[in-house]
């Protein structure tokens, strides 16, 4: 993979005004030069130029461009680099990469930059892992923590613990090495203190999955309720777009419609859906059940009741049907008198009712709060570093199982050798996360996951 240069579009597919086409490797500045049709194009790294891109063979101009070069080793993947900005034309750009392709460049693989990046020590596996959370993310909040471990932070954080780590090591290789006897007690314990307080600072670590899983992942929130009482209003009004058709007639909402919006940080996929009703029309009965669908997917039910009316029979099929599951009361219309209000808490079932009004505006921001407040007693704090990816979060619980099974094994005056395997697996599994020691199939299947151009 390293003997070959590779090429590939590093922003998005579709129209725009420009478009980057990165190249990497020991032929990226010949392969420019052809591109060029100069041999003694000689650019100053890191310093843009403005230079007519050609076909091969008639030499007829493709774009004027302007041409980057970062030199190796201080480049992004520590190979030479070649950036071409071009004009953002999908055929343009499509060509000018066909050309290179010709001029004996190979496709990147998905992630390879990253990956290249990585093997020539420019970054570790968890900075490469923040990139692409970095563009993955959908909130401004994902943004930050990509970011912070975009900078090293948690590798940094890491690092005293496998230098405590091997502070423990060492004495039980030398007392395995040169001591026939087993450990004095006051050291024993001493060992048996520190594995307990670095078990602990593990487990605070992982323990912060949890806030990372929602702010990475989101939640999944469904509007129930029967037709008419706000449903996609409520859901325009969140939104702050009329993105579903909002009318008089009952049934006008026939599919699920979902849009992502950032509450606290969190991104959440709320969904509105067909109103719960019995009917004869085909149509809105493949409507409603699509929506026994979402709520039965819903991380949270949002169950919308028209304040202003009665509760009917269509209600309480909705409160019921969502009662399996976790669900929140939004009270809509609050600028109208409110009607049944003691009959609606005795049916809540203590689960929280957010008074609110879609025409208005007033309650969306308690409403929100209550949508979250269940997943996240506390906002997620953005001045703490919080572990935000799945297989950091499993690494950390085995390295912390594993200096647990050392430190019973240390307590029950198991030999240095048993103690020792439950270290050495400790400080292997810390050393999965940063990639010093990561199998390679693993880093494989990792930058798999990447977008091409990366």
């Amino acid at each position: 993979m390293q003997a070959t240069t590779i090429v590939a579009l590093s922003t998005p597919p579709g129209r725009s005004g420009i478009g980057v086409i990165r190249i990497s490797g020991t032929s990226a500045l010949a392969l420019t030069r052809s591109l060029l049709q100069d041999e003694n194009f000689n650019p100053e790294p890191q310093r843009a130029s403005l230079r007519p891109l050609r076909e091969p063979n008639g030499g007829d101009i493709l774009d004027h461009a302007l041409v980057t070069y970062f030199k190796s080793p201080h480049s992004f993947t520590g190979e030479d680099i070649v950036e071409l900005s071009c004009h953002g034309s999908p055929p343009l750009l499509l060509t000018i990469i066909d050309t290179l392709l010709y001029l004996g460049a190979r496709t990147a693989d998905p992630g390879e930059f990253t990956m290249r990046g990585l093997i020539n020590g420019r970054l570790n596996l968890t900075q490469a892992e923040a990139i692409r959370d970095l563009i993955d993310a959908q909130t401004h909040a994902a943004v930050r923590q990509a970011a912070r471990q975009l900078g090293g932070e948690l590798s940094a954080r890491l690092q005293p613990l496998k230098s405590s780590l091997l502070d423990v090591i060492v004495p039980l290789e030398s007392s395995l090495e040169f001591v026939e006897d087993d450990l004095p007690q006051d050291i024993s314990e001493l060992v048996s203190h520190k594995l307990l307080v670095l078990a602990n600072t593990l487990k605070a670590l992982a323990d912060t999955f949890r806030k990372g899983r929602l702010l990475k992942e989101g939640l999944r929130v469904t509007f129930a309720g029967r037709p008419n009482v706000g449903k996609s209003s409520l859901f325009n009004s969140l939104l702050q777009s009329e993105r579903a058709i909002v009318t008089d007639i009952p049934g006008t909402t026939r599919d699920t419609l979902s849009e992502v919006i950032d509450i606290k940080g969190i991104p959440v996929l709320i969904t509105d859906t067909a109103g719960v009703r019995t009917s004869s029309d085909r149509i809105e009965q493949l409507g409603v059940e699509r929506t026994q669908r979402a709520i039965v997917d819903a991380d949270m039910i949002v169950v919308v009741i028209d304040g202003s009316q009665p509760l009917g029979v269509e209600d309480l099929r909705v409160i019921e049907d969502a009662a399996q599951s976790r669900f929140i009361i939004a009270l809509n219309k609050n600028d109208l008198p409110v009607n049944d209000l003691e009959s609606i808490h005795e049916l809540s079932n203590s689960a929280p009712i957010s008074s609110v009004s879609a025409k208005t505006g007033s309650g969306l921001d308690s409403l929100c709060t209550a949508i979250i407040e269940p997943f996240s007693a506390n906002e997620i704090f953005e001045s703490n570093f919080i572990i935000t990816n799945a297989r950091h979060y499993d690494l950390l619980c085995r390295t912390e199982n594993a200096i647990l099974s050392s430190q019973n094994l240390l307590s029950r005056h198991a030999s240095e050798e048993l103690v020792l395997v439950g270290l050495y697996d400790a400080l292997r599994f810390l050393g999965n996360v940063t990639g010093e020691t990561t199998p390679e199939d693993v880093l494989t299947q990792i930058f798999s996951t990447f977008c091409i151009g990366k």
